[in-house]
């Protein structure tokens, strides 16, 4: 038995994932959604413990809350205290992040190459830190603009020291994407800017998207965002968030079995479900 802990949690396509891949590689496994209220957690995980369950993602709002009860902590997760794959071996239980590693397959499956680009990374949230961490081993520099700018600056301080690239860090308003995006060679929207139902809304003004840019939004509801449908037309490169989503799963399915991951299967499911969900 598998499954994901947070709260709300019915939205979660991690079930429809991660269920697809069970059955493809004719698994004798389960995966299932809990929802667990603030407070809860410390229960929820003596519970993983007590009934056995191999392995749960966690989402919003436990990622960080989960790791006083964890038994270890991989380093990428413990740099962003935040855990979102838990495994459990006999009762001891360690935890990772997936999130940065998600994305970055999300673009490198895709065909970009990150080796000496500039990346211009919009919000400073858990998932725009997790892909700034990620980024900064591959990238020749980074950009991370958000509301408040004070929240990210010991993040771009630590990884420039730590991966001796050039990160800088700056607000999140329209005219410093427009300077920041003349030079970028990827643009990445970390912010819930364009999520359903406000899907007609981007930060990025259409004009400065270029043929010559790779453009990925994780927002992943719709598949295709105004920023998607903007970069298209723009004739740039454009790598969807539901691809961040099936690589970030796909990291913690094979964390959890040993085994590589279908990520055709798990694609194809995602978006039937998207599509079931849109109709």
């Amino acid at each position: 038995m598998y499954g994901v802990i947070g709260d709300p949690i019915e939205h979660s396509l991690s079930p429809t994932l991660q269920n697809a891949a069970f059955e493809a590689l004719t698994m004798d496994s389960v995966f299932l959604a809990f929802q667990v209220k603030t407070g809860e957690v410390e229960n929820a995980l003596c519970g993983m413990r007590g009934l056995g369950i191999c392995g749960l993602n966690v989402t919003m709002p436990h990622k960080n809350a989960v790791i006083p009860f964890l038994d270890k902590v991989d380093a990428p997760a413990k740099f962003l205290d935040s855990v979102n794959t838990i495994i459990n071996n006999n009762g001891k239980l360690s935890g990772f992040s997936t999130d940065g590693i998600g994305a970055l397959n999300a673009l490198k499956k895709n065909g970009v190459n990150l080796k000496g680009k500039k990346v211009l990374l919009l919000g400073g949230g858990g998932a725009a830190k997790a892909i700034a961490y990620a980024l900064a081993k591959e990238v020749d520099e980074l950009t991370i603009l958000n509301r408040s700018p004070e929240k990210i600056k010991a993040l771009t301080e630590t990884i420039a020291r730590d991966f001796n690239k050039k990160v800088s860090n700056g607000l999140l308003e329209p005219s410093a994407i427009q300077e920041n995006l003349q030079n970028a060679d990827v643009l990445i929207n970390a912010t819930s800017v364009g999520m359903h139902p406000d899907d007609k809304h981007s930060l990025v003004e259409s004009q400065l998207l270029r043929r010559d840019l790779t453009v990925m939004d994780i927002v992943y509801n719709p598949v295709k965002t105004k920023l998607a449908k903007d970069a298209e037309k723009a004739g740039a490169k454009v790598v969807s968030g539901v691809e961040m989503l099936i690589h970030q799963g796909a990291a913690s399915f094979e964390i959890w079995t040993g085994r590589a991951a279908p990520i055709e299967v798990m694609r194809k499911a995602a978006l039937n479900k998207l599509a079931g969900a849109k109709n």
